[in-house]
C-alpha cells in the first residue's frame, strides 16, 4: 500500500474540503494502518528492551504511575488519599472520571480486570483518535496531509503514552472528533464530544475555548448564531463543570478541585515553576531545553502562518499554554501537549510534498526513535 500522490499544499485552503464520512475510505485505512504500525513498533521495541533487561514491560503500561490511580478508582470509586513523607496529600479526586468509568464498565462485561480494560480503552481510543486527526488534516490540507498527520501523531516523542492505560488517547479522540464536527458545522455533536472530553482531562478548557471562539467569530461574521451552535457552545463545558462541582460538593468547598490539584503540585503559576526548573539545570541542559522551547514556539508560529482552521488553532495553542503555565512535574509536559496534534500539521504538509519513497524511510526512522525513547523512559525509574 502506498501513500496518496503528492498534491500542492503550498497555499492553505480558503475553504474546507468536502470529504465523505459514510465509511472509511482508502486514505482513512492507510492512516489507521500507518498509525497502528507505529504502535506495534513501539510495543515490539519495549518487549525487546524488557526482555534484555529482565523487566516487566506490560506492567509499565498498566500497572504504574497514573494508571494505578485510574484502576483504583475503577475498582473502588473515589475516596483514596495518600500522604507522602514530605507531608503532601495526594487524593484521587485529581483524576477525572470518564476513563476509570470505562475501565469499570469493560471489566464488568468482559472477563478482564480493570488494568487490562484500561489498555483496551487506551488502544481503541488511539485508533479512534488517529481517525479523527486524519479527518481534521484532510479537511484542511487534503488526504495526503491527513494520512501523514495521523502517522506523525503516532511517532510523537512521547507517543509511548498512547500505549499506556492513560487518558491521552481518549481525550485526543474526543477532541479531534469534536473539532472535526465543529468544522463541519455539526455544533451539537461538537458540544457533546467536548462535554465528554471535559470528563476526561482538565485540558478540556482548551477545547471549550476553541468552540466558544469559533462561535464568537461566526456570530461576528454572520451577525447571527444558529440555535444549534448556541446549544453546542452551552453544552461544551458541562462535563468539565460537572466534575468541578462534584468535587466541590464532596469536599464542601467551591475551590476544592483546585486545592486537590495544588496538593499534587499542579497549580497554575504562569510558568514560574518552568523558569525555576530551567534556571536550576546545568547550563548545557538549560540551553538545550531553551532550544526545545524555541522550537515549540516556532511550530506554533508556523501553525498560525499556515492559517489552520480557527478551532483547531485555538485548541492547539490552548493545550500548549495549559501545559506550560502549570507547576506540574516537568517530565510530564511533553505528554500533556500530545493532544495538540495541530503542532504536527506543518511537518505533515511539508512531508506531503515529498515522494512516497522519501517519506516512508523518514517515518520509519521517526517511529524507531520514538519507540527507543519510549522503551528507555518506561523501563526507567520516573513517571512519563
Amino acid at each position: 500500500m502506498s501513500l496518496p500522490r503528492p498534491v500542492s499544499t503550498a497555499r492553505p485552503t480558503s475553504a474546507l474540503r468536502p470529504i465523505s464520512t459514510s465509511r472509511p475510505d482508502r486514505h482513512t485505512l492507510l492512516a489507521l494502518g500507518g498509525y497502528a504500525a507505529t504502535r506495534i513498533i513501539g510495543l515490539a521495541v519495549l518487549a525487546l528492551a524488557a526482555a534484555l533487561t529482565g523487566k516487566d514491560g506490560l506492567h509499565r503500561l498498566n500497572g504504574r504511575w497514573d494508571s494505578v490511580w485510574y484502576r483504583r478508582i475503577a475498582e473502588h470509586g473515589y475516596g483514596y488519599e495518600v500522604t507522602l513523607p514530605n507531608g503532601d496529600l495526594h487524593a484521587d479526586l485529581a483524576f477525572f472520571p470518564l476513563f476509570p468509568a470505562l475501565e469499570r464498565g469493560l471489566s464488568t462485561v468482559l472477563p478482564i480486570d480493570a488494568a487490562t480494560a484500561g489498555l483496551v480503552v487506551s488502544w481503541t481510543a488511539g485508533l479512534v483518535a488517529a481517525w479523527g486527526i486524519h479527518r481534521c488534516g484532510t479537511l484542511a490540507f487534503g488526504p495526503r496531509a491527513g494520512v501523514l498527520l495521523a502517522v506523525l501523531w503516532g511517532v510523537y516523542p512521547t507517543a509511548f503514552v498512547q500505549s499506556m492505560a492513560y487518558t491521552e488517547t481518549l481525550f485526543t479522540a474526543l477532541a479531534a472528533w469534536s473539532l472535526y464536527a465543529v468544522l463541519r458545522g455539526r455544533w451539537l455533536l461538537a458540544g457533546a464530544l467536548c462535554a465528554a472530553a471535559g470528563l476526561t482531562r482538565p485540558t478540556a478548557v482548551a477545547l471549550i475555548a476553541a468552540l466558544g471562539i469559533a462561535a464568537l467569530v461566526t456570530l461576528v461574521r454572520d451577525r447571527r448564531l444558529p440555535p444549534r451552535a448556541v446549544a453546542g457552545v452551552l453544552l461544551a463545558p458541562l462535563g468539565w463543570l460537572a466534575y468541578i462541582v462534584y468535587v466541590g460538593v464532596r469536599q464542601g468547598s467551591a475551590t476544592a478541585y483546585f486545592e486537590v490539584q495544588a496538593a499534587w503540585g499542579n497549580s497554575i503559576d504562569g510558568g514560574v515553576a518552568l523558569a525555576r526548573f530551567i534556571a536550576g539545570l546545568p547550563w548545557p541542559a538549560a540551553l538545550g531545553l531553551c532550544a526545545a522551547l524555541a522550537l515549540l514556539g516556532w511550530l506554533v508560529a508556523l501553525c498560525v502562518r499556515q492559517r489552520q482552521p480557527l478551532p483547531l488553532l485555538v485548541h492547539t495553542v490552548g493545550v500548549v499554554l495549559v501545559s506550560l503555565v502549570g507547576a506540574a512535574y516537568f517530565g510530564s509536559r511533553p505528554r500533556l501537549m500530545m493532544p495538540a496534534f495541530g503542532l504536527l500539521l506543518p511537518p505533515a504538509v511539508a512531508l506531503a510534498r515529498l515522494r512516497t519513497r522519501t517519506v516512508v524511510p523518514v517515518l520509519a526512522v521517526l517511529a524507531l526513535a520514538s519507540a527507543g525513547y519510549g522503551a528507555f523512559t518506561l523501563l526507567g525509574p520516573g513517571p512519563p
